[in-house]
């Protein structure tokens, strides 16, 4: 079966706060887009991708996906609301060739990944009409009244609804067509609103959705942690070496030695250069050995 990939990036992000749309925003130095982008266009069961973006974004949109540009369908360009922008992208899907599934995706979930894309595929292919990746609810959650803290709400059979979101391709197009002027928040509802039956599927916690400059701050500290070096770097070994003669210290006293920093009363002193702390000195020609910095 034919598999595309819808990625809707043409909103601008405002409680982002202050900087690039958020589509565009860098995540440990990859915007937001070109990860999502990255997901679908490197996963094995998707032909091809495209993207929903603002014209004036045209220009970001290309350096963000340069790398994937050969998976890539030219982008679509959006509407006032997401969900325009995503009727308006599978209107585009469609005047290129329909495909049989269509997964549709938010460029500020940078983080999904490829199982969670195959759960999705696996529940279309075994017969839904819709799929939603989705996570339960975990939190105690309360109603707010007045500004205080309200009654309890009951949790059970509650989940978080995240993207991809998976539709068999020409049922999710006629439900948008039909539905155009019925607002709702994701495309599983509409789908839902349509007649359409939707399955859940599960996501994953690393799948959120970045909205606020805390969540950024968040996936820049967890994507430095995700993509840190598995292995543990090499061992290094230093070798250090010092000799100093008794005599009067570099002071003219003769009443202590330094060792490692401490002046160890003696009847003598060490003759050097400098403190003719043999201790400190082992140590630093030991440690510029051990990253290859000559000696001492």
């Amino acid at each position: 079966m034919r598999v595309h990939a819808l990625i809707v990036a043409a909103g601008r992000g405002a409680r982002a706060g202050d900087g690039p749309a958020k589509p565009y925003r860098a995540v440990a130095g990859r915007a937001s887009l070109a990860r999502a982008v990255a997901a679908f266009a490197e996963h094995p069961r998707i032909e091809r991708v495209r993207s929903v973006i603002r014209a004036e974004d045209a220009a970001l949109y290309a350096a963000a996906v340069a790398p994937w540009v050969e998976r890539l369908d030219p982008p679509a360009i959006g509407g006032a609301e997401r969900q325009d922008s995503v009727r308006l992208g599978l209107e585009a899907m469609a005047e290129g060739g329909d495909p049989d599934l269509v997964l549709i995706h938010d460029a500020a979930r940078p983080f999904v990944s490829a199982e969670v894309v195959d759960r999705t595929l696996d529940a279309l292919m075994g017969g839904a009409d819709g799929v939603c990746a989705a996570l339960p609810v975990v939190d105690t959650l309360r109603r707010e009244i007045d500004g205080g803290c309200g009654e309890l709400v009951d949790r059970t059979g509650l989940v978080r609804a995240q993207t991809p979101q998976g539709f068999r391709f020409a049922r999710i197009l006629d439900a948008h067509r039909r539905l155009a002027a019925t607002a709702v928040t994701d495309d599983a509802e509409l789908a839902r609103a349509a007649g359409l039956s939707v399955a859940l599927v599960e996501g994953a916690p690393e799948n959120i959705k970045l909205t606020t400059p805390a969540d950024f701050a968040f996936a820049e500290i967890w994507a430095k942690g995700a993509e840190a070096p598995s292995e543990p770097p090499t061992p290094r070994i230093g070798h250090g070496y010092d000799v100093h003669r008794f005599g009067p210290n570099a002071d003219g006293s003769s009443d202590h030695v330094m060792l490692c920093g401490v002046a160890v009363p003696h009847d003598t002193g060490l003759a050097g250069h400098s403190d003719a702390d043999v201790g400190l000195h082992v140590l630093t020609d030991a440690v510029l050995g051990a990253i290859g910095d000559g000696d001492i």
